[in-house]
């Protein structure tokens, strides 16, 4: 059952009413099947205009929405043989980063992403996709064994941020971060980040230090929340709406900005509503991008990555 968002309560109501109607026609007693049609259509309209014009708030709503696919979601879809590889050899294991060796097509690659969780429990386990210094370290040690085996670094980043708590700090979250990001991009092999829900401030940009950045279609990056961002202009959070619209989240926005390389689409009403559909689209324009890339030197990988984040904001 799908889960709506506030401004899609126009869509669930037709919804419901074409659920009532299935019922009635079930039944025997009465031929509505023109009806139902009828509106299944305006339902699939309404859907389409709605989604065609979402504010960057909406966009922020969509991208955190319960439902939305998490790593597991895309490597279930996406990738065969994923051999997941744990620790950070120093302090633990970190569930809110999964990495390990995979297949994408006929291409072994360096599979690397944030993990949300789908229910409660599971959430919990994962810290919300919010990783700690262990699994930022982790990130490191599994980008230097992909430059050693020659295996391209494929991320899949969707975090609110990195955890905030004390015993993050007193474990060194803001080198970890920093050493990450470095790791990314000293890479002597190809790298494709893709923002597949949230991107948030160091966290994301740990893993999103590529040559080639991508942005599902309604996914959103930024150096703060917009919440984060209210509260600090505003003293507010209630004026999120109007930070998501001045901070530039959108993949829109932030194409147009240089920040990332490509949108990759998403099915109409998000990824939510097909993440089989997402997950296609998403696999062939990672393929396509680690084509391009394939037979480059790697001072030639470093010398994209370098020019790519000085050309931003000159």
């Amino acid at each position: 059952m799908i889960s709506y968002l506030e401004f899609e309560k126009p869509v669930a109501a037709l919804e419901a009413r074409i659920a009532e109607l299935r019922e009635t026609a079930q039944s025997g007693e009465l031929d509505i099947a023109s009806e139902i049609r009828r509106l299944e259509n305006k339902s699939a309209e309404l859907l389409a205009s709605t989604y065609k014009a979402l504010t960057p708030w909406q966009k922020t709503q969509v991208a955190r929405h319960p439902a939305r696919p998490h790593f597991r979601d895309y490597v279930e879809r996406m990738f065969e043989g994923f051999m997941p590889l744990g620790g950070d050899r120093l302090y633990g294991e970190d569930q809110a980063i999964i990495g390990g060796f995979a297949r994408l097509g006929d291409r072994r690659v360096m599979l690397i992403g944030h993990e949300k969780g789908n229910d409660t429990q599971s959430r919990i386990r994962h810290n919300f996709g919010m990783g700690k210094p262990e699994g930022y370290r982790k990130a490191v040690r599994l980008m230097e064994l992909a430059s050693r085996f020659g295996l391209p670094v494929v991320t899949l980043v969707d975090t609110s941020g990195a955890f905030p708590g004390v015993e993050a700090e007193e474990r060194g979250q803001a080198e970890a971060i920093a050493r990450s990001t470095e790791a990314c991009l000293a890479l002597g092999v190809p790298m494709v980040a893709t923002i597949v829900g949230e991107g948030g401030s160091g966290g994301a940009v740990a893993l999103a230090s590529a040559e080639r950045v991508l942005m599902l279609e309604h996914a959103v990056y930024s150096v703060i929340s917009p919440e984060g961002c209210a509260s600090i202009l505003w003293r507010t959070s209630e004026k999120a709406p109007e930070a998501a619209e001045a901070m530039k989240v959108t993949a829109q926005d932030l194409l147009g900005l240089g920040v990332i390389d490509r949108i990759v689409p998403e099915p109409v009403g998000g990824a939510h509503r097909d993440p089989a559909a997402t997950a296609a689209a998403l696999s062939q324009a990672i393929a396509q991008e680690l084509d391009g890339l394939a037979g480059k030197s790697p001072d030639a990988l470093r010398t994209m990555r370098a020019d790519r984040f000085l050309r931003i904001g000159a």
